[in-house]
């Protein structure tokens, strides 16, 4: 049997025993990745290591210690009040505001995980206060990464367009930025309806309103303190080197937790408890896992054999669906650089157009983001509260499900089959 087969049955075990036996399935692909990396493809424990995310994992304890800290000394609770305030109460507006605000720092060349990591404690406390729907709120979030995540300046658009410049074909920016914006702000309308955003808070919500700030405890996390103005700083330090300096978030976020945690140590002792292990394992693990398919070759053995089909628009579909698939699991930005040249082939001939197909491949391996286990659905889960987290784990899963199937379908039909040029 092939290392390639034998790492996609691998990843078949690790699904089923997750469901069985309610193991860490973060654990369960480290311990895959060890045995099939070892076994069937010949690594040496450093090659599989190697293939660890320390970018993801940095961000993922940096900015939910930063965000422990701010929840601790009440600089959530004082945003979440504010916001309101923007909104003057309207709470069924407030998931339209952060896809908005998600998608202006990733329009403007914020990378989509970093924008949903400056966006989420702040989303999902809004969430929490007033009983708007987490799994809703993390769908609003991701989905507004995506509606500005292909302008001509992201991070996203710069490596699409330059790998269809590479391949000496004659792309469309524009279409491929407006076309993201609008099937992602379709989608984000879709879900919307179906999770219940016409439900969240018909009567508006004031300071003297249920639910408001009213008693003096309450009251006291809503004013501003030293310690929020403090905390406050360090959050807007941490965007502003992370958008105009590109500095990683993740090492930024941990450096301005611990200069707090210095200046407040009693305040903040207890805050690096509440970062959300469980879900660092999970995404780690199974990452690490991805990194050895990889590694094997096995996503190349997948999509060669796809795109060797000899049906120009079957092969399309097909290209598109495992690029849903694949990115659920790992990043996207990376797969955007490997599986658009696996299409040039079809676009240099002309069999399929060249804008459809490359709109159409960007599309469907993105919008599955909201995936947990992927790096923006990820960190949408991690600043869920732990009572709800196992839900909001399984509404991820379900939605980036739902993605993976429903995405590929409809780029097909809208971008790819009209042979859009």
């Amino acid at each position: 049997m092939s290392p390639e087969l034998i790492s996609i049955l691998a990843l078949v075990a690790i699904f089923v025993i997750t469901g069985v036996f309610s193991v860490n399935m973060g654990a369960l692909a480290f311990a895959a990745a060890f045995l099939v990396g070892t076994l069937a493809g010949g690594m040496s424990s450093d090659d599989i290591l190697a293939g660890f995310p320390g970018e993801i994992f940095m961000v993922l304890v940096g900015v939910t210690y930063l965000f422990a800290i701010a929840r601790a000394n009440g600089t959530i609770d004082w945003l979440v009040y504010r916001s309101v305030q923007l909104v003057r109460g309207r709470l069924a507006l407030v998931p339209w505001v952060m896809l908005a605000v998600s998608a202006l720092l990733t329009a403007i060349g914020a990378v989509p995980p970093a924008a949903v990591a400056i966006i989420a404690p702040v989303a999902m406390g809004l969430a929490a206060k007033h009983g708007i729907s987490p799994l809703l709120m993390s769908v609003m979030v991701v989905h507004g990464t995506m509606v500005g995540g292909f302008s001509p300046i992201s991070v996203f658009g710069v490596i699409v367009n330059g790998v269809v410049d590479d391949s000496g074909l004659q792309g469309s920016p524009l279409f491929l930025f407006f076309a993201s914006f609008a099937l992602n702000l379709v989608f984000a309308a879709v879900a919307f309806v179906l999770l219940g955003g016409r439900k969240t808070a018909e009567v508006p919500v004031t300071a003297d309103a249920p639910g408001a700030a009213r008693d003096e405890t309450l009251l006291a996390r809503v004013e501003m303190s030293w310690d929020k103005a403090l905390t406050l700083l360090g959050i807007v330090t941490m965007v502003v080197l992370t958008l105009f300096l590109e500095l990683d978030i993740g090492l930024v976020a941990i450096t301005v937790a611990v200069v707090l945690g210095v200046i407040s140590p009693q305040a903040h002792r207890d805050a690096v408890k509440n970062v959300t292990w469980p879900t660092v394992l999970l995404i780690c693990g199974v990452l690490t896992y991805v990194s050895v398919l990889q590694e094997l070759g096995t996503v190349d053995y997948v999509s060669h054999a796809v795109s060797g089909i000899g049906v120009p628009l079957l092969s399309a579909f097909l290209l598109c669906l495992i690029g849903a698939v694949v990115s659920a699991f790992a990043s996207s930005t990376g797969l955007l650089g490997a599986l658009i040249p696996l299409a040039v082939p079809l676009m240099a001939a002309g069999e399929v157009g060249i804008a459809g197909m490359v709109a159409g491949l960007a599309i469907a391996s993105t919008v599955v983001d909201i995936s947990p286990f992927s790096t923006s659905g990820a960190i949408m889960l991690a600043n869920s509260r732990e009572p709800e987290r196992d839900s909001v784990f399984k509404g991820l899963a379900l939605y980036g499900v739902a993605m993976v199937v429903i995405a590929p379908i409809v780029v097909w039909l809208t971008m790819i089959a009209p042979g859009i040029n």
